[in-house]
């Protein structure tokens, strides 16, 4: 049996089981939710280290604060509000439905497909399984091929767990393996990775006419205005050394105000010397995923001081995977830096003299996940607000807005399609149902032909529609 076979038959033995329990009880979801939760708890350790092992180094508290503590949040939220979540939504009905009712009913999709990255594997597989199961569903997870202790970790863990491994399936294996997966004729799939990933799978997706949600990525901006309070530039550094910058949320490059331009290297340095003291040999700070990911990020900054870039390092040359951390300067569009996502420690620095420069750049670029504002100026952040299309507007942090339970948390054009987290999330998963239920008395049976006067008034008194008399019959 080959691989598309292999799969195809786990699928249907998921169809088949969903089939008997077509909408699974609130306390049986509960149950699953709870199972994830305890696995993550009693195993966070392991997972911690099965993904150092994957990273070479990747410190076991950035895993607990980063992966472990808001996946196990993001469970606690969904059984605190699935009951909720579940109820009859109720709708108004217009006048000429007379005693009619109508609802939402959320219903579950059947068998969902999850495809996770490497950057997160945890955080980024449990938590969309969570609102799957939260919503009902069986679900088959993909792991990222780039970590393969952990996947293969998650496998053991989800197989040998006698609950979870009735609703959950997990995979691990290479591109063959996710093609062969994204053919699968899910109830709904959730891709997280590149944009340039992300149209393959949509593309294979149609073929079945799956609905799908992509967390993609992109450049994101960090704006620092004049009016910016030196004390919160901390926030910007910690969200692009989080991961070494492998955080699709991380700010890609920054846009500062020239006031800011003889100070920010300063300030830079300082919060290195702070926090992650001789940098490259800091067990606090993690390694790039691979040296082909690594060699990749080498020939962007090539190619920007190729193109006149004045590079600062920070950190030691190092063998293997172990990157120092660079600020860009005299950073210009041309730069291949500028034109694909980072996702690295490299941080270009891009001075403006007015907002309104700033503003254009990013709305002459496509729609970021995230757009991050520092500074003061109520009209700034109206202009950011109204005049830029983003997946989310943070202002004063970065990347925290995704650590928010009750926020969705998706892009917009390149930088992704859908969303999940909060309500959101158990909806994406959900065939939100409507149902009519028409009762004794409706006007619309005045409204059968053969058609008269009634009608005519009708028309003419609610709708505004005036019919001549030689078109009445």
């Amino acid at each position: 049996m080959d691989v598309k076979e292999e799969l195809f038959t786990r699928f249907q033995a998921h169809q088949q089981r969903f089939a008997h329990h077509s909408y699974l009880p609130i306390a049986s979801r509960v149950k699953n939710l709870r199972a994830l939760k305890k696995l993550l708890q009693v195993r966070a350790i392991d997972l911690a280290q099965a993904i150092n092992s994957d990273y070479r180094q990747r410190a076991f508290e950035e895993t607990l604060l980063l992966e472990i503590f808001p996946t196990i949040s993001a469970i606690n939220y969904c059984i605190k509000h699935l009951k909720k979540w579940t109820r009859l939504r109720k709708r108004k009905i217009d006048w000429y439905f007379g005693t009619g009712k109508a609802f939402i009913l959320a219903q579950p999709l059947g068998v969902v497909g999850i495809i996770s990255p490497w950057n997160y594997p945890v955080y980024l597989s449990f938590v969309p399984l969570a609102y799957a199961l939260a919503a009902g569903n069986h679900v088959m997870l993909k792991m990222s091929e780039s970590t393969p202790l952990t996947g293969n970790l998650i496998q053991e863990l989800v197989s040998q767990d006698s609950i979870l491994n009735e609703f959950v399936s997990i995979y691990n294996g290479d591109a063959s393996l996710a093609a062969a997966f994204t053919s699968l004729p899910f109830g709904h799939l959730l891709f997280t990775g590149s944009t340039k990933v992300g149209k393959k799978v949509m593309a294979a997706a149609s073929e079945n006419l799956t609905p799908v949600t992509l967390e993609l990525g992109g450049k994101s901006p960090t704006i620092i205005s004049a009016t910016a309070d030196a004390h919160y530039l901390d926030r910007v550094f910690m969200g692009k050394l989080f991961n070494a910058g492998q955080t699709c949320l991380a700010p890609d490059y920054l846009l500062i105000a020239r006031p800011w331009e003889d100070t920010l290297e300063q300030l830079f340095t300082r919060f290195i010397e702070n926090r992650y003291p001789q940098l490259t040999e800091n067990n606090h700070y993690s390694n790039v995923i691979s040296t082909t990911h690594k060699a990749r990020l080498n020939e962007l900054l090539a190619d920007a001081r190729n193109k006149g870039a004045r590079i600062k390092q920070f950190g030691n040359e190092q063998e293997g995977s172990r990157m120092p951390f660079y600020l860009v300067f005299n950073v210009d569009r041309s730069m291949q830096l500028m034109n694909e996502e980072i996702f690295g420690p490299i941080l270009p620095i891009i001075v403006y003299d007015s907002f309104s420069q700033a503003l254009d750049l990013i709305k002459s670029r496509p729609n970021p996940l995230a757009v991050y504002y520092f500074g003061k100026d109520e009209d700034e952040i109206k202009q950011l607000q109204f005049k830029t299309l983003s997946g989310a507007l943070t202002i004063n942090d970065t990347i925290m807005h995704a650590a928010m339970d009750d926020l969705p948390f998706g892009g917009v054009g390149q930088s992704g399609l859908g969303n999940y987290h909060g309500q959101e999330g158990f909806d994406t998963f959900s065939k939100l149902k409507p149902v009519l239920k028409q009762g004794k008395l409706s006007a619309i049976t005045f409204f059968y032909p053969p058609y008269g006067k009634l009608l005519y008034y009708f028309l003419r008194y609610w709708a505004g529609i005036h019919i001549p008399k030689n078109k009445q019959t």
